[in-house]
């Protein structure tokens, strides 16, 4: 995750609460979308931006997990989604996901 959306993530957190925020990722793999969901969670993993040492514990999925993916209309998700997600593994991605989920979210 870039410092710009590092930076903004918290300024949500700070103006809305961290339970009223949930952070989407849309990652192409499980790894990327985990360092994505650990640093909202944890705080910034590579200890270079704004969320270095700051542990939000924000709820955070990625597109493609079924929970979150029911919330979309199908033919909007199919539109934006469908293709991207017929190369994805999403079994990693739901795996990575829900570690991170499990280990580090404060609002679920």
């Amino acid at each position: 995750m870039d410092l710009e959306n590092q930076k903004r993530v918290k300024e949500f957190a700070d103006e809305y609460g961290p339970e009223n925020v949930v952070v989407i990722v849309g990652a192409a793999e499980g790894e990327a979308a985990g360092l994505a969901a650990e640093t909202v969670t944890a705080g910034d993993p590579t200890f270079a931006g704004p969320l270095t040492g700051v542990q939000l514990g924000l709820t955070t999925y990625h597109v493609c997990e079924p929970e979150l993916k029911e919330e979309f209309d199908d033919a909007v998700y199919d539109e934006q989604v469908g293709m991207m997600e017929m190369v994805l593994d999403v079994d990693d991605i739901v795996s990575e996901m829900s570690s991170i989920r499990d280990e580090y979210c404060k609002y679920l």
